[in-house]
């Protein structure tokens, strides 16, 4: 059974930087789409960014583009965000995501059939 563990989460200040891994425990990421989501506090999941399976294209949402960079590495069966230029309102818990979705569904929820188990991020002076 294929888990994913995500880790790198932590408390930092505004514009502070923190590089979030997604371990596939038991399995592979290779064949698979990646994405990360987040769910602010009191507030709905959003996406946030993804890897499409041949690793060619990239989406962000608006809010992150120019500063967070998804990426991955199907040797270590590890996806990664990297996130810089951190503001208060990316305080969240970050969520990593696999799947095969279809081009249209490539920013929902519902392309991807493997979550991880969230790990806090938390922008904070």
């Amino acid at each position: 059974q294929v888990q994913l563990v995500e880790s790198g989460g932590g408390l930092v200040q505004p514009g502070g930087a923190l590089r979030l891994s997604c371990v596939a425990s038991g399995g592979t990421l290779s064949g698979y789409s990646i994405a990360w989501f987040r769910r602010p506090p009191g507030k709905e999941r959003e996406f946030v960014a993804a890897l499409r399976l041949s690793g060619s294209s990239t989406y962000y949402a608006n809010s992150v583009k120019g500063r967070f960079t998804i990426s991955r590495d199907n040797a270590k069966a590890t996806a990664y965000l990297q996130m810089n230029s951190l503001k208060p309102e990316d305080t969240a818990v970050y969520y990593c995501a696999v799947g095969i979705p279809i081009l249209s569904e490539v920013r929902s929820a519902r392309g991807y059939r493997l979550w991880g188990q969230g790990t806090q991020v938390t922008v904070s002076a």
